[in-house]
């Protein structure tokens, strides 16, 4: 088997043109060396995986968590695409040891660099998508990064009360919990909501806020604190 067969085995995608899958390979400091090498460096590859990575994965949260705010939903797109997290998902592939390096940038590490494994990962995605299409590419990057989305959401979920208490109520009850503002006071600089929060025709909680999403917040707290004292009760 040779590398490029092993390489194909590990990210599971079967490449119709294996150059394709090479040129996501190569940093610009092999060609530096290589002039005459016949591929191009990965750059337009990783420009190409860049923008389908910001895609898939804001479709994902998209339709995945109808309850995010659009605030919530860019910090959690930015946390799985940010250099940290691609470059983890590159180690897990072993990518740095597929890549063609100049030998000033393998003498300095750049084999475990994190900006190259981030950037290596986007060209093979890019790739992906030069070769099999958009429907391989896309399950490719769901694939690769579940492990990275199902961390990231459930880090989200324990710090949004809003969230957590949806997550509650329909794996316990199969109920939405329904926000209701039923008082708004003070002048419109300084604005005090509250609102309450239900499941079903039950109130569960209430809360206060200088925004409308902060009273939410405050009233799906209450209300968890609620269902907790309610549990240990039993």
């Amino acid at each position: 088997m040779t590398e490029i067969d092993s390489l194909q085995e590990i990210l599971g995608v079967a490449f119709k043109d294996v150059s394709h899958l090479q040129q996501a390979l190569v940093h610009r400091s092999y060609l530096n060396e290589n002039p005459d090498f016949s591929l191009e460096s990965n750059e337009r590859l990783e420009f190409l995986g860049d923008a389908l990575l910001g895609f898939v994965v804001a479709e994902k949260l998209y339709r995945g968590f109808p309850e995010f705010q659009e605030g919530d939903l860019t910090k959690l797109r930015s946390a799985l695409v940010r250099t940290e997290t691609l470059a983890r998902v590159a180690r897990s592939l072993n990518l740095g040891e597929y890549l063609y390096f100049g030998k000033g940038e393998e003498g300095s590490g750049g084999r475990h660099r994190q900006r190259n494994l981030a950037c290596v990962l986007e060209a093979v995605i890019g790739a992906v998508l030069v070769d099999r299409g958009f429907g391989v590419a896309k399950k490719f990057v769901l694939r690769i990064l579940s492990d990275e989305l199902e961390q990231a959401t459930e880090e989200k979920l324990k710090k949004d009360p809003k969230s957590r208490l949806q997550e509650v109520m329909q794996a316990e009850q199969q109920l939405t919990p329904l926000y209701q503002t039923i008082d708004t006071t003070g002048p419109d600089h300084e604005r005090v909501f509250t609102v309450e929060v239900l499941g079903g025709d039950t109130l569960l909680g209430r809360g206060s806020g200088r925004s409308k999403q902060a009273a939410e917040q405050e009233a799906a707290r209450a209300a968890l604190e609620k269902l907790r004292g309610e549990e240990d009760l039993v």
